[in-house]
């Protein structure tokens, strides 16, 4: 059996696009440093936008109050994604905005989930 860490509270585990890496599999089996620290995240826009703005995610982004409506974040390729893991990050990064990112990682945290689910 593979051993894994302990899914904890930590803000700087709330990905640039609002998932929240602290509960990610591959995170927990230490197959992956999470979003921010992880130099195999260069291909990603929305990481890119928010290193260069520098912003802590989408959700300090002013340019769209909707993240749905940013091409670099909703995309093709994120909205297949979002059916297979089921995950709605639009709906993360609404919610980081309403809460701030310490509270949301502390809410992720305490239901186990990387993502918000559709509904």
């Amino acid at each position: 059996m593979i051993a894994m860490k302990a899914i904890t509270a930590d803000k700087n585990l709330v990905a640039f696009c609002g998932l929240y890496c602290g509960a990610c599999k591959a995170y927990l089996k230490e197959k992956c440093p999470g979003c921010r620290d992880s130099a195999k995240r260069d291909w990603c826009k929305v990481r890119a936008c928010c290193i260069k703005h520098g912003f802590a995610t989408c959700a300090d982004c002013g340019d769209y109050p909707d993240p749905a409506d940013c091409r670099k974040f909703n995309t093709i390729i994120s909205r297949v994604f979002a059916l297979l893991f089921r995950s709605d990050r639009r709906a993360c990064v609404l919610r980081v905005r309403a809460i701030g990112c310490e509270a949301f990682a502390a809410e992720m945290a305490s239901k186990g989930l990387h993502s918000i689910r559709p509904s």
